[in-house]
């Protein structure tokens, strides 16, 4: 899929996320200005890391803030924008500003970032070998098929000697932006959610962070490469629809996932496969 969004793929239970999330609709069709700061705040995220870390502000420390939240939990990369779009969610958190600028133009959609969080680095995992030197000579590789995550797996292998990609090429960066194959990699393009359960199927697969985990992957130390943190512009963000960016609630909110207590929860619990952004 070259597309960052793959909207004939929202399945029924997608559609049944997002009928869901309309159905508990805090009102975000108001204004930031005019949002009531009583109302529970919807945040659509998904599950790993993104709605433990909500849940965990949610526990032990929204509610001495004054702010009541309800976390959506949604597992696909689509919900959660078109959701903060036509309102039935106030802010969403399980993407990167890469991917969301991608979304935004591809879609005429105007959600914007109210700050970064964490940063997941991706890695490549198999079941079948133990380096990426060991890739066999027409192995199957499976990266995320959304626009910007292909972009970036694709950078993670040249980063380690796999591939060569055309210079140039950024972000955006697809199969055919690759211009040195020693190997004869073939490669194979998959919704993001779905690159752990192809491990069976494939000889290495490139994921995100969060799906790792989600797959009790540990990138720290199954991965064969693994992102570095230093100068990565891929930390995952708080993202509202424009114009309610100083919401109160969203600003708590903002405040509260910046906290010490939240880069400790990080720290203690991620061990390394979630860094806290701030």
């Amino acid at each position: 899929m070259r597309n960052v969004l793959k909207t004939t793929a929202l399945t029924a239970t997608a559609a049944g996320l997002a009928l869901t999330l309309a159905a508990c609709s805090s009102g975000s069709s108001d204004s930031g200005a005019s949002a009531d700061p009583d109302k529970a705040l919807v945040v659509a995220a998904s599950p790993t890391p993104h709605a433990q870390i909500l849940k965990f502000v949610q526990d032990n420390l929204a509610a001495k803030a004054g702010l009541k939240l309800d976390v959506k939990e949604v597992s696909d990369y689509v919900t959660p924008n078109t959701s903060v779009q036509d309102g039935s969610a106030d802010a969403n958190y399980f993407q990167h500003q890469p991917y969301l600028d991608d979304f935004n133009q591809k879609n005429g959609t105007d959600i914007v970032s109210v700050e970064a969080v964490h940063l997941e680095p991706l890695g490549v995992y198999s079941k079948k070998v133990k380096s990426v030197a060991e890739l066999k000579d027409g192995a199957q590789v499976a990266v995320p098929s959304d626009a910007t995550n292909e972009g970036r797996a694709l950078k993670l292998l040249a980063d380690n000697g796999v591939i060569t990609l055309k210079d140039g090429a950024g972000t955006t960066a697809t199969v055919q932006d690759v211009t040195g194959n020693p190997k004869n990699l073939k490669f194979k393009e998959l919704e993001a959610a779905q690159l752990p359960r192809a491990l069976d199927d494939v000889d290495a697969a490139v994921i995100n962070g969060n799906y790792a985990l989600g797959a009790n992957l540990k990138p720290a130390t199954d991965a064969l490469v693994l992102e570095k943190a230093e100068g990565n512009p891929y930390a995952n963000i708080l993202a509202v629809k424009k114009g309610h960016e100083n919401d109160p609630r969203v600003q708590k909110l903002a405040e509260l996932l910046h906290s010490d207590e939240v880069k400790k929860y990080i720290d203690d619990n991620f061990q390394g496969a979630v860094i806290p952004a701030f």
